[in-house]
């Protein structure tokens, strides 16, 4: 298992905002902070798995 710092923020319209330093653009973003951690855990999944893809097409 790895572990990745989140920053959270509060957008104006309510929403909880995701953020993963250690990935740049990897954000996501939830209704609460509950939904935003499971958003930012597909992201997190989806930039790794595209970092790999360009990895192998190198």
């Amino acid at each position: 298992m790895m572990i990745f710092h989140i920053i959270f923020e509060k957008a104006e319209d309510g929403w909880m905002v995701a953020e993963c330093p250690a990935f740049p653009g990897c954000v996501s973003q939830g209704k609460d902070e509950k939904e935003a951690i499971e958003n930012i855990k597909e992201a997190i999944t989806a930039w790794l798995w595209a970092e790999d893809q360009k990895a192998v097409s190198a």
